[in-house]
């Protein structure tokens, strides 16, 4: 009798611990990722070399198990998100993963502009359509269009920017029909869809997508980017500093491994990003010398809904205090300010 009931708790256990394993809560979980040296991504056509790295610092983000959303709950260094704070409304995990891509090959384009500029090297860009990020349930796209497809003619009209598409379908009404133009991976579907009022903006047409600008830009030498399925977009500011390392002679590193974090306009302002704490405590443990963090300017609203957030820079400087690292955390408003500080530094002996 007692051998049965072991039997049965042993047998209980383990389903648990499938059930446990394998069911998704509506939670993601961040901790922290890891350093990529950049020279192994980032190749600039007769780059030159340096002695020390620039690296992309990374977040490991997953969507939560029981176990994953107990043992964050005890980790300092571990947040839990609710699944609407990550995604927008109506979005998939597929459209999510889409559009964080997306980011990254936006940030990374963003970054080759801004270290051109600064080198006076040649660039321009090339308009190859509307980029669909996602795709609203029960309106017309729904069946036909998915994430990641390129709209390049509507009505056999090409368009030079989204504004120009979404101009364009305003002069419309709903029930009217018209011609698409898609490329997916390079086959073309050509569609016939309906116009239809929003559920949620009945006074607003269209297909029911969100959508982008997709851009190329070439360049003079040219610049290639394999970041291996590595989403989101702050990795700009350092694709920039890496870019523009590689088409100078001297070496802006002097012989250190620097890493940071930050998005990247085409101004060159530093923009602030998620899980700066977890890309901390990440440099920290992969030895990492100098981290640049942004030095955002919080916004009033944000503010009063939340009196302590901090900007990014002060809970960088914050972590590394509680880590007790040696690291030097340095604040950077813009991709000039990094330049300025790399500048200052002695060659590492």
């Amino acid at each position: 009798m007692k051998n049965k009931l072991w039997l049965s708790a042993f047998i209980m256990a383990i389903v648990f611990f499938i059930f446990a394993s394998f069911y998704s809560l509506p939670f993601y979980v961040q901790k922290p990722g890891s350093a990529f040296a950049l020279d192994d991504i980032v190749e600039v056509e007769n780059r030159t070399e340096s002695a020390g790295e620039f690296s992309l610092m990374t977040i490991s983000q997953v969507q939560a198990n029981i176990f994953a959303y107990l043992w964050a709950k005890f980790d300092d260094y571990q947040v839990v998100f609710p699944v609407e704070q990550v995604r927008n409304p109506h979005e998939s995990d597929e459209e999510y993963s889409v559009r964080q891509l997306y980011l990254m090959d936006n940030s990374a384009t963003q970054a080759i502009e801004v270290a051109f500029k600064k080198a006076e090297a040649e660039y321009s860009y090339t308009y190859r359509g509307v980029y669909v990020l996602s795709v609203y349930p029960d309106m017309p796209a729904e069946d036909v269009l998915r994430a990641g497809d390129r709209i390049t003619s509507i009505d056999q009209t090409a368009f030079e920017s989204s504004e120009e598409f979404i101009d364009y379908v305003a002069t419309k009404k709903e029930g009217d029909v018209i011609s698409i133009r898609v490329d997916r991976d390079g086959q073309i579907i050509e569609e016939e869809l309906p116009l239809k009022a929003f559920p949620e903006q009945p006074e607003q047409i269209g297909l029911g997508i969100s959508l982008v600008d997709d851009r190329t830009i070439e360049t003079d030498p040219v610049v290639s980017i394999n970041s291996d399925g590595i989403g989101g977009p702050s990795a700009g500011l350092m694709y920039s500093l890496e870019i523009y390392d590689q088409l100078l002679d001297e070496d802006l590193t002097k012989g250190y491994n620097i890493a940071g974090t930050g998005t990247i306009s085409a101004d060159g302002t530093v923009g602030r990003i998620g899980g700066i704490e977890q890309k901390i405590v990440a440099a920290d443990r992969q030895g990492i010398e100098i981290f640049f963090a942004p030095k955002d300017k919080l916004p009033e609203e944000a503010v009063r809904e939340n009196p302590s957030v901090q900007t990014n820079y002060d809970a960088a400087v914050e972590t590394a205090k509680d880590l007790g690292t040696e690291m030097k955390v340095i604040p950077v408003e813009t991709f000039d300010d990094a330049l300025d500080y790399l500048e200052t530094l002695e060659e590492k002996s």
